[in-house]
């Protein structure tokens, strides 16, 4: 197709639904959308748009330009992020991703470096998809569990991040401790929703205890832990997470056998940045004061 503009002016056309919508965001006046859409049905030899009193309706012919151009058009905004993050100098928009559950490390040790580097527009993402960075999706990614094998992807280790068995008090004075894992009988635990869930505590719990003895079950990190502080069971939390609660009662004491190895991401386009390399620096740093009980490799 010789004519992007064209394209690009159908696409947000069968967007809108409207030509003036598609006028504003494309910046120019709507006889000139009507233009490019002639155009291009002129040039297919197909009607991409059914008009009407409310707009313009896209055909099927509209509806396939319109997934091959919103296709296209992801793609440049992939792009751009990737050129966004070449620079050399603490400027522009900076992207770290990881799970969510690693936030209460990560947002304060993000906001330091921010404050030290005020030019920089710092965006942090979290949830559970891959952000893929051959897209310039993100610059740095936090990654849990098996070292990631993407091709073009620098990878290297970070953390291991170690995990204790409690109890809150409620759940003691309600239900009592167990005698270590000889003593799980009767009592409930907390525990993650997806049984196949392969963080090794997980398999451990699921080896140690009956199923339906985990009463308490969610898809979320952030939701167990709580649960846990709250006295629905006994459960797993990270050692970072556990000290900040006082009324926590250690049911067995921390196994190397349950660390989860946390890796530090980036694309080899990306990694050699001013940026990408300053913020790796910082994290590496960060993760060295977040505790010496058994957090480290």
């Amino acid at each position: 197709m010789d004519n992007w503009d064209e394209i690009r002016t159908a696409f947000q056309v069968a967007r809108l639904g409207t030509v003036s919508g598609a006028a504003e965001v494309l910046g120019v006046h709507h006889a000139t959308v009507i233009r490019h859409i002639d155009a291009l049905e002129g040039r297919l030899g197909i009607k991409l748009f059914q008009r009407h009193a409310r707009g313009y309706t896209a055909t099927e012919a509209g509806q396939d330009l319109l997934r091959v151009a919103q296709a296209t058009d992801e793609q440049f905004q992939q792009l751009a992020g990737r050129i966004k993050g070449r620079g050399n100098d603490m400027t522009g928009e900076l992207v770290i991703t990881s799970l969510a559950g690693l936030s209460p490390l990560l947002a304060p040790a993000l906001t330091a470096f921010q404050l030290e580097h005020s030019d920089l527009v710092l965006r942090y993402l979290t949830g559970e998809r891959l952000f893929r960075l051959e897209y310039g999706e993100a610059h740095v990614a936090i990654r849990a569990g098996a070292a990631p094998e993407e091709p073009d992807n620098v990878v290297q280790p970070f953390f291991r991040q170690a995990y204790g068995l409690y109890a809150a008090k409620s759940y003691a004075d309600r239900m009592g401790l167990p005698d270590g894992s000889d003593g799980f009988a009767g009592h409930a635990f907390v525990g993650p929703d997806d049984a196949l869930m392969r963080a090794p505590f997980n398999i451990w719990l699921r080896q140690m205890v009956d199923e339906e003895a985990i009463r308490f079950r969610s898809s979320e990190s952030s939701a167990l832990e709580l649960a846990v502080v709250e006295g629905a069971g006994i459960g797993f939390l990270p050692l970072w997470e556990a000290a900040r609660h006082d009324d926590l009662l250690e049911i067995m004491p921390p196994q190397e056998s349950w660390q989860v190895p946390m890796w530090l991401v980036t694309h080899v386009d990306l990694h050699r940045t001013a940026k990408v390399q300053t913020l790796l620096s910082w994290l590496k740093q960060q993760a060295r004061g977040w505790g010496s009980e058994g957090l480290h490799a």
